[in-house]
């Protein structure tokens, strides 16, 4: 079961952020550097500035002339002669380098950012470019392994390989392993339907050749009563195991690719099992009420029909008994055909359900002569229904029993 993404964060690629890191050191290091430059031209000026005033106080102290007190930045003063005074030419030295050297430090600073700011920009992009490029492998394996995960009958596509091609780093190192590992799954998946397969017909053989002989014992004109009787438990017995072989394989048979596809009507479905379950429905007491609506979706008709079969059998055997009942329902909701199957019946837990679907489960643990059935009913709908691109899903009813839906893609127009 999917769970909706409304509420959850947006998630940042791996590539924006593979941008934003670059991006941030490419700054920090502009930075860095920026205040290393700034801090050297402040150097170097300061100085030079030293230097000059250093000359112009020699000059100063080598006219052998008295001290005159100058405020800084006050104009130069001239003498008689037109003169300037030393001590006036020291204070328009260092006024001069006080104002050049403000100057180059907020042309420094001011184009230094500018021009550290469109760098980085250009930098930013331009990992962006290099972060998709170098990305684009990783995007591949991931969108082989989004379509095998997400393939309800996954031997569809688990024949299917990511085969990259490229330099041997990481990434085809990791497109290799994933390639090796779906290839294991594959050759496992197929030697078990194979066993699987095998083995029941395998175990048909001997059973067939048991029944027969058990029915031509029972008929014969000198059977007693007790040999009639235990041909009656043999062939219970014989009927169960006939029914476990038959469920293997069709649980076999479902998990495998559909490749042949027609329309079906699930109402058709419905009415067809329906009118066939309807004996044992009377023998059990169980009412069994259809409301069939036109619910087209695409598929093998047999083995969707089983879906229809096996959930109105097990309504009718995991019942209450007399007074019981069945209600199959076909519609189409959302543009999706869905078939839903309600039943009364003993109470069921809701941790109990999900346990269901898997093969020889049953709330009751029974696995003697009078099992009501092999296990395999609920398996065997879920597999089918994987195998149409479907979704089954079940709940425990407050009032006792079962309600499982059947979801399943509409037919094309």
């Amino acid at each position: 079961m999917k769970i909706p993404a409304i509420g959850r964060p947006r998630r940042v690629s791996l590539r924006a952020r593979l941008t934003l890191t670059y991006g941030g050191l490419f700054f920090a290091a502009g930075l860095v550097l920026l205040g290393v430059t700034y801090a050297l031209f402040t150097q170097q000026v300061d100085r030079a500035g030293t230097k000059v005033l250093a000359r112009v106080t020699q000059d100063k102290d080598a006219s052998g002339a008295g001290r005159t007190v100058v405020e800084r930045g006050a104009a130069p003063r001239e003498g008689a002669d037109g003169s300037v005074s030393p001590f006036d030419l020291e204070t328009q030295a260092r006024k001069q380098h006080d104002e050049l050297r403000t100057a180059a430090t907020q042309s420094l600073v001011t184009q230094g950012s500018i021009a550290l700011l469109v760098v980085g920009g250009a930098a930013m992009a331009f990992g962006w470019l290099i972060a998709g490029r170098v990305l684009t492998p990783l995007h591949r394996v991931t969108e082989t392994a989004r379509r095998i995960a997400a393939a309800p009958a996954a031997d569809r596509v688990l024949h299917e390989r990511i085969a990259l091609h490229g330099p041997h780093d990481e990434v085809k190192e990791l497109a290799d392993t994933f390639d090796t590992m779906v290839e294991r799954l594959d050759r496992s998946f197929d030697g078990q339907r194979r066993f699987v397969a095998n083995a029941s017909h395998e175990l048909r053989t001997p059973l067939t050749l048991g029944r027969a002989l058990v029915e031509v014992a029972m008929h014969r004109r000198t059977a007693s009563p007790d040999v009639l009787r235990l041909g009656e438990d043999l062939l219970q017995i014989t009927s169960r195991h006939e029914r476990l072989i038959g469920g293997l394989l069709l649980l076999a048979r479902s998990e495998n690719e559909i490749t042949r596809r027609a329309p079906v009507d699930l109402a058709d479905v419905v009415g067809h099992v329906a009118a066939r379950t309807a004996p044992e429905a009377e023998q059990a007491g169980v009412t069994v009420k259809t409301e069939p609506c036109e619910a087209m979706t695409t598929g093998d008709a047999l083995l969707l029909e089983r879906v229809v079969e096996n959930l109105v059998e097990n309504g009718i055997r995991h019942n209450t008994g007399e007074g019981g009942w069945v209600r199959v329902t076909s519609g189409t909701r959302d543009g999706r055909a869905v078939l839903e199957v309600a039943n009364s019946g003993p109470h069921v837990p809701s941790y109990e359900v999900p346990g269901l679907f898997e093969p020889f489960r049953r709330l009751d643990a029974d696995r003697v002569v009078t099992a009501k059935g092999a296990g395999l009913g609920l398996s065997i709908v879920q597999s089918i229904v994987r195998a149409h691109d479907g979704e089954v899903t079940a709940r425990p009813r407050p009032e006792g029993g079962l309600q499982v839906t059947v979801t399943l893609p509409a037919a094309p127009a």
